[in-house]
C-alpha cells in the first residue's frame, strides 16, 4: 500500500522499512507512528516475510520528533494525549519477526527510543546519537528508561538519559547499546546481510519463540514504564520548561529554565 512517510519492499524474506522524510531528516510525526505500525503488521501478517530491516532515507535515521510546530510541539492539543497519537500501536516487540534497524545517520530522541524496541541495531560510527529529551523539557519514552538499563547497565544509562549529552555511533559499540558500527555506507549492506542470513537458514517458529521468550520479561517491564509515561509525559509537554526547550533548541541558544522541582513537580504514581 502507498505511505506518506515511509517505504516498503520485500525481497527474499526481508522486508525494508525506509523512513522517508529526508527533507526533514526523518523526524517523527503522528502518521510516520501510524504507517509504521501498518507496515509491522503487513510483515507479521506474512508468512512470506522472516525479518524486517529498518532505516532511514538521506543522511540521517531519525531527527527525533518534529518540532515544527516550535514552542507548541509537546503541547496537548484539543486534549489529546500526543504521546500516544505518536506511538505505533504496533511495535517491533510486538512481531514474531526480527526486527533489525540499520542506524545510517543522526538519531536523536525517539530516533533512538524506538531502535531500542527493535531486536539488533547496526549503526554508522561517525552518526551523532542522542537521548535528546531532558534538553527538551521532557522525558524519555517507549519504555526506554528501562530497556536502556537493561541494554547498557544503569550507569551509562544514567549517563545517556539524565545528561542527555551526544554521543557517536562508535562510543555506541562500545557501550554495548548497538551491535555493530562500521562506515555508514556498509550499515545496510550489513543489516540485510543479516537478515537475508536469517530468511533464509532458520527456521521460521524456532525464531519466533526465541524472539518471544526473550522479550518476554523485558516487555513487561518496558509496558509498565509505557503505561506511566502516557501520564506524565503530556503533562510535562504542557509546560513552560517543554517550550523552552524547544524554542532554545531552534534558536540556538542556551536554555532559561524556569520550573522548579521544589514546586513543580507532576504526580508520579
Amino acid at each position: 500500500m502507498p505511505y506518506e512517510t515511509i517505504l516498503t519492499t520485500v525481497d527474499d524474506g526481508v522486508m525494508t522499512i525506509t523512513l522517508n522524510r529526508p527533507e526533514r531528516m526523518n523526524a517523527w510525526n503522528e502518521t510516520m507512528a501510524s504507517e509504521l505500525s501498518q507496515a509491522l503488521e503487513a510483515a507479521e501478517a506474512d508468512d512470506a516475510v522472516r525479518v524486517v530491516v529498518l532505516t532511514g532515507q538521506g543522511r540521517a535515521f531519525c531527527a527525533g520528533a518534529d518540532l515544527g510546530d516550535g514552542e507548541d510541539t509537546f503541547r496537548n492539543v484539543d486534549e489529546v494525549n500526543t504521546h500516544v497519537a505518536g506511538t505505533p500501536e504496533t511495535m517491533p516487540w510486538d512481531i514474531t519477526k526480527p526486527v533489525v534497524t540499520a542506524i545510517n545517520g543522526h538519531a536523536i530522541g525517539v530516533g533512538m527510543t524506538f531502535p531500542m524496541t527493535t531486536d539488533l541495531r547496526f549503526v554508522a560510527e561517525d552518526a551523532k546519537m542522542q537521548f535528546a529529551f531532558v534538553r527538551r523539557g521532557i522525558m524519555p519514552e517507549l519504555g526506554s528508561l528501562r530497556l536502556l538499563e537493561r541494554i547498557v547497565g544503569r550507569q551509562v544509562a544514567s549517563d545517556l538519559l539524565m545528561s542527555g549529552r551526544m554521543f557517536t555511533g562508535a562510543e555506541a559499540k562500545e557501550m554495548g547499546l548497538v551491535a555493530r558500527a562500521m562506515p555508514a555506507a556498509e550499515v545496510l549492506p550489513a543489516a540485510l546481510e543479516w537478515a537475508h542470513d536469517v530468511a533464509a537458514n532458520t527456521a521460521p517458529v524456532s525464531v519466533a519463540v526465541t524472539k518471544k521468550l526473550m522479550w518476554e520479561d523485558a516487555r513487561d517491564e518496558a509496558e509498565t514504564m509505557f503505561d506511566r509515561e502516557t501520564r506524565i509525559l503530556p503533562w510535562l509537554g504542557g509546560q513552560a520548561d517543554a517550550a523552552e526547550g524547544v524554542m532554545s533548541f531552534l534558536e540556538k541558544r542556551r536554555p532559561d529554565w524556569s520550573m522548579s522541582p521544589t514546586t513543580d513537580m507532576p504526580d508520579l504514581s
